[in-house]
This record gives C-alpha cells, sequence and structure tokens, in this order.
C-alpha cells in the first residue's frame, strides 16, 4: 500500500510492500522559545530559569453524570465494557469517557481538550481564545501532569503529546475535526500497557472519531461569533455502496476570528477523510484515514503577572512601526521606553516587539486493519505517516538588519516533522483470561532551521509569507532522528462475575541522536549582532525492560463498583531545538562554557524521569444519583529541569536531576438527576503536589524547594455542570473555579484564582421538509460573567520573581450561535 503525503508540492512516500490482512504481525517540556522567540535582555545575557515541573496523572474513574437509558455495550482497550448512551458514558475503573452528546453541550468547534477539562474532575485547561485553537497558548493539565507528559491515540493511532511544537506527534486539535469525534476516554489512573506512548508518566487519552454512516446523507454547520467569528463545517456520507459494505465519509471544516485583542486573526483549515471496508465473512474490517489541518495565526502577547495587572490588554505593537522600531531601540539599549516608565522593568518592555506568527500544515494517513483471526483470536494492526512543516517566529528585538540599520529582525523557524510506524497486538481470549500482547515501532525525522528576515526603514518584512527556501539567512538548525520500540504483554482475569484483576508489563526503548548541524552564529555576529545559541549535537537513549501495571476492578450490589489502579511509567527524553530549553540538547552553557561540553556532562548523570502512580476509588450508579471518589499518589523521580549551574563567577544552563516530587489528591463527584431531563453534577479536586529538593544548583549557589507546591497546577478545583432538556429545547450551564497557581519554583509569585462559566441553549426543530433533518439551532456564551485571569502559559517557570512573560490572558465574553442540519 502507499501513503501519500503533500508537503509544499512534493510527494512523500511510504511504501509498504505488502498488508497482510489477517497479520500476525520534567520536567515540563519549554515550548520552542526559539521558534516563537520571546526576545528580551535575559535571552541576550543568557539567563536562565528553571523548567516547569512534570505534572500529575489523570483523575480516577469518575462515570459521566448520566444513568443510560438505551446502552449498547462497546468493549473498551482494558476489555472492561463501557456503556455508551444516547446522552453520556459510563466510565469503568480508572477511566473517564465523555461521549459526542456532552460535546454537543459545548460551543461548535470547542478544542475537545477544554470540554475535557470542563467536564472531567482532576483536568484543566486554559487558551488565550474561545475556542482553544491556539496551541501556543494551550495548557492542559491532568492530576498534575501536562500535555507533553500523557499519552494519546485516536483510532489506535499514536497521537505523542498534546502541546505547541510536538516533534514527535500532533495535537488532537491538529489530527480531528471537532464533530467528528464520536467519544474521548481518560485513563485517570496510572496510565495503560499498551498506550504506544514515550511521554507517559501517569494518564492516557484516546480518542474515538465516528464511522461512516451505513445511509447515504451528510450534515451542514454554520457558527457565527464575536470578534468576526465564523465556522463553517460540512460532512458527505457515502452510506454503504455495495454487497461488500463499502461507507466512506468525507467532511471540512474552515474556522476564522479576529485575535480580540491586538493586530490579526486566526485561520485553520481542516479536512478529515475516513473508508471503512468490512471483511465479507464478519471476521473484521479495514480502515483507510487521511487527515489534513492548516492553522495561520497571528500571536498573542505573553506577560508577566505585572504586565497583566499594570499595564492592561497588552498586544504586539504592530501596526504602528515607529513606535516598535522605537521600542526595539529601548530594548538593546537596556532602557524604559518613556510612556512605561515606572510601570515595566526594562525586561518587561523588551519582551513587547512589532509582531509573531504561526504557521502548521499537518498531515495524518493511516491504516487500521481489526482481523479476527479465530473465534478466540483477534489481530490489531496500525499503520501510520505524520508529516508536518511550517513557519514560526516573530520579531527579535535584539538583532539588527544589517541593511536598514534597524533594530528588529524577522526570526522564523522551518520545522519539518516525518513521522512513521506501526502498532502489532493480539488477543487471545480463554476461559476466564484475555491475554493481550503487541509491538509499537516509531521512527522520527525532525529538521529545524533558523533564519533571519532584514527589516526595513519604513516597514518590516511580511508577518506570514516571504519564507520561500532560499530566501533569508540562515543563523543555525537542527536535526535529530529518533527510534522507539515498546513491547508489551498482560492478562485480564475475570475471576468471578463483575470482578477483574489485570496485570501486565511493557517494555519502552528510544535513542535519539542528533543536535547541531549548522550554526552561523560567529559569522553573522558583526552583522546582524547574533549571540551564542549553544550548538550541541550527540545520542541519548531512554530504556527500560519492565514497566509493570496492576489494576483491580468489582462491580457488586448492582450499583457498586471498586477499583484500585498501580503503575509504574518511564517519560523518554524529549528534544527539541538547541535554544529551547528543557532537553537534554537545549539551551544548555554559555559563551564561555560551550553546550556541547556541558551535554557531555550532563549525559553520564541522566536518568529519564519515571513515576509509581497509585489509585483507588468507588464510585455508586442509581436513576436518581451517581457518585464517585478517588485517592491517588504519585511518587516522581528522576526530575528533570533546566538550571542555572557553575560557580557564582561563572554560571551556566545544564539540564540535571534536580529531586523527587510527591504528590497526594483526591476527587469528588455527584450527580443528581430530581426528574426527567434535570442533571446537576457537582465536583471537586484537591491536589498537594510538592517539591523534595532541598539543595538545587542556582545562579551560583543553591535554593531549597522542598515542600514548595508544583507550578502551574491549582491545589483546588470545583466544577459544576446543570444540563436540562425538554423535548426539542436543551439548556447547559458550567462553571469552573481554579484556586491560585505557583508561577515560580519558591511559589514568591502566584497566578490569582479565578472562575470561568460558560452557556448553551438550543433547539432542534426535527424534520423539515423530505430530505432536512434535526435542524438545530443554538446560541452560546463563554466566559459568561466576563472574568478577567490567565489563559494559558507558553515557556518555563521561573526559580522566583516576576519578571518571566510566560503568561497569556483569557479570552473576554464572547457569543456564538450555530444553525446546523442534517440530510
Amino acid at each position: 500500500m502507499a501513503l501519500l503525503y503533500g508537503l509544499r508540492g512534493r510527494s512523500y512516500f511510504l511504501t509498504c510492500t505488502a498488508l497482510v490482512l489477517c497479520s500476525v504481525g520534567g520536567a515540563e517540556q519549554a515550548r520552542a522559545d526559539a521558534s516563537l522567540p520571546r526576545p528580551s535582555k535575559a535571552v541576550a545575557k543568557q539567563r536562565h530559569s528553571v523548567v516547569p515541573s512534570s505534572k500529575k496523572s489523570v483523575s480516577a474513574g469518575h462515570h459521566s453524570p448520566s444513568v443510560p437509558r438505551t446502552p449498547r455495550a462497546v468493549r473498551s482497550a482494558a476489555g472492561e465494557e463501557v456503556q455508551v448512551t444516547s446522552n453520556h458514558a459510563h466510565s469503568v475503573g480508572a477511566k473517564v469517557v465523555i461521549s459526542r452528546a456532552v460535546i454537543d453541550h459545548f460551543t461548535s468547534g470547542s478544542s475537545p481538550l477544554q470540554v475535557l477539562a470542563a467536564t472531567a474532575p482532576g483536568v484543566s485547561f486554559g487558551s488565550s481564545d474561545a475556542l482553544g485553537m491556539d496551541t501556543a497558548a494551550s495548557t492542559f493539565y491532568v492530576r498534575g501532569f501536562n500535555q507533553s507528559q500523557l499519552g494519546g491515540t485516536i483510532d489506535g493511532i499514536p497521537m505523542g503529546g498534546f502541546g505547541f511544537h510536538n516533534w514527535y506527534g500532533l495535537n488532537i486539535d491538529q489530527i480531528e475535526i471537532q464533530d467528528n469525534i464520536q467519544s474521548m476516554s481518560v485513563s485517570q489512573g496510572a496510565g495503560a500497557v499498551d498506550m504506544p506512548s514515550g511521554q507517559t508518566l501517569g494518564g492516557a487519552l484516546t480518542f474515538q472519531s465516528s464511522d461512516p454512516k451505513d445511509k447515504a446523507g451528510g450534515k451542514i454547520s454554520q457558527s457565527f461569533g464575536s470578534y468576526n467569528g465564523f465556522r463553517t463545517f460540512a460532512r458527505v456520507d457515502s452510506g454503504i455502496l455495495n454487497e461488500t459494505g463499502t461507507k466512506f465519509y468525507a467532511s471540512y471544516a474552515r474556522t476564522a476570528q479576529n485575535l480580540w485583542k491586538g493586530y490579526g486573526d486566526q485561520r485553520e483549515n481542516q479536512a478529515n477523510f475516513k473508508l471503512v471496508q468490512p471483511y465479507l465473512n464478519g471476521r473484521g474490517k479495514l480502515t483507510a484515514i487521511f487527515d489534513y489541518s492548516g492553522f495561520t495565526q497571528y500571536n498573542f502577547l505573553t506577560m508577566t503577572k505585572n504586565m497583566w495587572q499594570n499595564y492592561g490588554q497588552v498586544a504586539m505593537l504592530k501596526p504602528d512601526y515607529a513606535k516598535a522600531v522605537r521600542w526595539a531601540a529601548n530594548a538593546q539599549a537596556g532602557t524604559v521606553p518613556t510612556e512605561v516608565q515606572g510601570v515595566l522593568s526594562a525586561d518587561e518592555a523588551s519582551n513587547i516587539f512589532w509582531d509573531g506568527s504561526q504557521v502548521q500544515r499537518n498531515y495524518l494517513s493511516a491504516l487500521v486493519n481489526e482481523y479476527q483471526i479465530l473465534s478466540n483470536l483477534k489481530s490489531d494492526t496500525v499503520l501510520y505517516g505524520h508529516v508536518s512543516n511550517g513557519d514560526y517566529g516573530g520579531t527579535n528585538n535584539f538583532l539588527t538588519s544589517p541593511t536598514s540599520g534597524i533594530p528588529m529582525v524577522q526570526q522564523m523557524g522551518h520545522p519539518d516533522v516525518r513521522r512513521i510506524g506501526f502498532t502489532q497486538s493480539f488477543t487471545l481470549k480463554l476461559h476466564n483470561n484475555d491475554i493481550q500482547s503487541g509491538v509499537w515501532y516509531q521512527n522520527n525525522s525532525f529538521n529545524y532551521p533558523t533564519r533571519l528576515y532584514e527589516d526595513g526603514v519604513n516597514g518590516a518584512h511580511a508577518t506570514l509569507s516571504g519564507f520561500k527556501k532560499g530566501t533569508g539567512t540562515t543563523w543555525w538548525a537542527d536535526s535529530f532522528n529518533s527510534n522507539t520500540f515498546q513491547f508489551y504483554l498482560k492478562d485480564v482475569w475475570h475471576i468471578i462475575p463483575g470482578m477483574t484483576l489485570e496485570g501486565g508489563f511493557r517494555s519502552l526503548t528510544q535513542t535519539t541522536h542528533g543536535g547541531t548541524t549548522v550554526d552561523n552564529t560567529a559569522a553573522l555576529a558583526s552583522t546582524w549582532g547574533t549571540y551564542y545559541a549553544h550548538p550541541v549535537s550527540g545520542s541519548m537513549t531512554s530504556s527500560n525492560a519492565f514497566l509493570p501495571h496492576f489494576a483491580f476492578d468489582y462491580h457488586f450490589l448492582d450499583k457498586h463498583e471498586f477499583y484500585w489502579d498501580i503503575a509504574e511509567n518511564m517519560r523518554t527524553y524529549d528534544y527539541a531545538t538547541q535554544t529551547n530549553g528543557g532537553t537534554p540538547w537545549g539551551g544548555l552553557g554559555n559563551a564561555g562554557n560551550p553546550a556541547q561540553q556541558v551535554f557531555n556532562e550532563n549525559k553520564s548523570k541522566l536518568k529519564p524521569e519515571r513515576t509509581w502512580n497509585y489509585v483507588v476509588g468507588y464510585r455508586y450508579n442509581s436513576a436518581l444519583f451517581s457518585g464517585a471518589v478517588d485517592f491517588y499518589h504519585t511518587d516522581y523521580y528522576n526530575r528533570l529541569a533546566g538550571i542555572t549551574s557553575g560557580p557564582v563567577n561563572n554560571t551556566y544552563s545544564a539540564y540535571l536531576n534536580v529531586g523527587r516530587e510527591t504528590m497526594n489528591g483526591a476527587d469528588v463527584l455527584g450527580t443528581i438527576r430530581p426528574f426527567h431531563g434535570l442533571e446537576i453534577t457537582n465536583s471537586f479536586s484537591w491536589n498537594d503536589a510538592q517539591y523534595k529538593s532541598s539543595v538545587i544548583p542556582y545562579n551560583g549557589g543553591t535554593v531549597s524547594i522542598k515542600g514548595k507546591h508544583q507550578v502551574f497546577y491549582p491545589k483546588f478545583m470545583y466544577k459544576a455542570n446543570v444540563n436540562y432538556t425538554y423535548r426539542r429545547a436543551s439548556f447547559n450551564f458550567n462553571t469552573t473555579y481554579s484556586s491560585a497557581m505557583a508561577m515560580t519554583y519558591t511559589n514568591d509569585v502566584k497566578v490569582p484564582s479565578y472562575w470561568t462559566s460558560s452557556l448553551m441553549a438550543s433547539y432542534n426543530f426535527g424534520k423539515i421538509g423530505h430530505s432536512l433533518q434535526d435542524l438545530k439551532v443554538s446560541f452560546s456564551v463563554n466566559n459568561l460573567f466576563n472574568q478577567n485571569y490567565f489563559g494559558g502559559l507558553y515557556g518555563t517557570a521561573a526559580m522566583s520573581g516576576d519578571n518571566n512573560a510566560i503568561l497569556y490572558q483569557a479570552a473576554p465574553r464572547e457569543y456564538f450561535g450555530t444553525v446546523s442540519a442534517e440530510f
């Protein structure tokens, strides 16, 4: 078979010689500051801060707040039966399942991660825009673990991580149009041995796209919103085409909205295609998938807490070019512009610049084969290929355009990711045991040149175009290649009806080699003013032959469930650009202590990050009331971070093991249904994640963060959802409270607590005429009470102090209206 990928007019082929149908066969990652430069005085002086710590695992075992009415059994990945209903879905064990009906309670086109955060305890999400489109500004946590520490699959296809600049995967927002997602789940326990991921430290997310319908038809949806918001979705289903059952769908979505502050807009085009071919003997099916997304955006500006509190709705300086040039001159001189003297520091002012942008292009293809070899033996095969490329960057206030003499330069990164791989698993059902085994292999190639483009006397270089290969001046370039292999084996023992015990392990190894291939810093220093760019290269291997997982689930007395979940997980080493802190290759050393020397010293000391996760929970479900409570504990080992090391007169950045972290937490959820059509759900989450390091090298000395709470994750969260349906009308209200969050390791600066709420009302007119069905009108309000709070973050946490511009302001209240119909 052949998988075809388009890349700027070229083609990239992965040829598979044969597909055998009955096959036998934390530190938080810092998001790449090089590609979206946040130029500051600190960058020019090589000041480095500690990388944010890891976040913890996904919340354990809460059910969606609904009682099934006409359930149909769906076999989950763990071999349990999840009851999917017309309204919600029951969770089983340490897993939360969100159905399509729940997703429909939110604004059309909302990020699935945003929906998960609003409905699942222990999950948080923040973004700079109302729909969560901007992955650079989106921050997603599950029980303290961030998006780069969670595994994920869609239709069995490995996703990698969920963060921005995901060089080893692809975010769900760039894979699947939200309207095509049938269900999603969060393994809120210790993870899963069969999850094909090198990132998982404590949780796993799975997404399932809808299959083509048996009957020919389609759907059209049109949305309008604040700030010239406009979204169109269209899908066509072929229906069953022949006696073999062939069917497919093709869908397209276009979303556009002006930035709610500053200059510019966001635009995204997406396409999904899915073809299903059942086997005539009923033994399985072959599925072909192709997904495309293209995202273009003028970026929002990151801020310090002081900038948010004292300088209002600060934004990029575009379209005032004269002001941008003047502020860039101040940045290079280390002075504060006249209009913000006494309000902002020189470092804060230098982080406000002309413009920044991102252009993403993503292509994903896969063949998924499910085949029942014998009545008790099933084979599942996934072959996939993924290509991503784009243009990421913005104005650098610390470089000079050599021809014009303007103290600004357009610095752009041009990443190229090519990922291919496969998974193969077998499931053998015996009398009381389900035995499953499988392998996963992936090769990932990542290339990243950074080029400089001159700004002119009368105007800057174009923001979203003019980056054709051969133009610009290459400052530096990186190239990485990684190979990942995983094997797993597990057994689910059905002890008695309703009681299962699962035991298994996985073996995981990843080898990554690469680094700097071009470094023109010295050659460009006299003309462009380039500064040290941390060139480094070498190989790193993460490996663990035995990562165990045990789980117990017992359904008793009809309405009760008790479960526990225990696992050890390991996270492979991240890789990114050479100026990106938070990886073994990134942001190391300084001009006096070469990055290569620091890398060589670090390599012998580093060990992969590792966790032990423990979860125990109870769930009750009846027609009138549903409740759930669980407790969890995590021990985090080999926590890795970028730190400022060395003697006080010669400090430099290193990437080292900075100690342990422990986390204790609990989630409580209750749903009451006083009468038909009304559901009221409340949940409360508590998380006490503390660092255990008393001696951390920092700025030539040491710092203790022992007992300090983890950065960027709230200690308390409260969520309430009210859903009322009366005949064809529906009403949904949800609100979330997040307590204050530490934004430094010493906890001396915190993001204030906040509430955020949304409201949605809809009416389904039913069938209109002979062909139009389910004509539906909906109206929604995001950030209902117009709260001013931080949405997401971009970058790394500082050790202390409020001089770290990494925070995004959340969007204000916005209104959306949607009209949709099926035919």
